[in-house]
């Protein structure tokens, strides 16, 4: 990520954090179901809790932009979480596509092309991380 991009996620981020979380996380979990209803097993807490957990995520995400390593590292034990849960690498795209129309939902007229291209490089950046640190093991013990 660019530090333009940084600094336009962090920017961005603000106004969305200032929401209800259960508001952006209703709004993410309704089209994330909508679009891949077979997932909606995955979640055994409450939309509630869980929105609650997706905001801290992405609080401490954004927090931590501009000092990736101890983030990502951080990012990579979630994702091997993830996978006891039942998370599969084509997942992540069904995720990022969901939070990205969240965000434009939820920042209305901030949402901008450049907005859009700097947490798609966000979520690539993390979902990358997370898949490579989920899957690689995995894939060397299958060989």
């Amino acid at each position: 990520m660019t530090n333009n991009q940084i600094q336009i996620v962090k920017k961005t981020w603000s106004i969305v954090a200032k929401l209800d979380p259960s508001v952006a996380g209703t709004l993410f979990y309704t089209r994330l179901f909508a679009g891949s209803p077979e997932i909606k097993s995955m979640f055994k807490k409450p939309i509630q809790e869980q929105s609650a957990k997706l905001i801290s995520m992405i609080n401490y995400a954004v927090s931590k932009l501009d000092r990736p390593a101890t983030m990502l590292k951080d990012v990579a034990k979630l994702a091997r979480r993830h996978v006891e849960y039942g998370v599969q690498p084509g997942h992540y795209l069904l995720v990022g596509n969901a939070l990205i129309w969240t965000l434009a939902q939820a920042l209305d007229e901030h949402w901008t092309e450049e907005t859009r291209m700097a947490w798609a490089s966000c979520y690539t950046l993390l979902s990358n991380t997370m898949i490579e640190a989920a899957y690689r093991n995995l894939s060397s013990e299958a060989a």
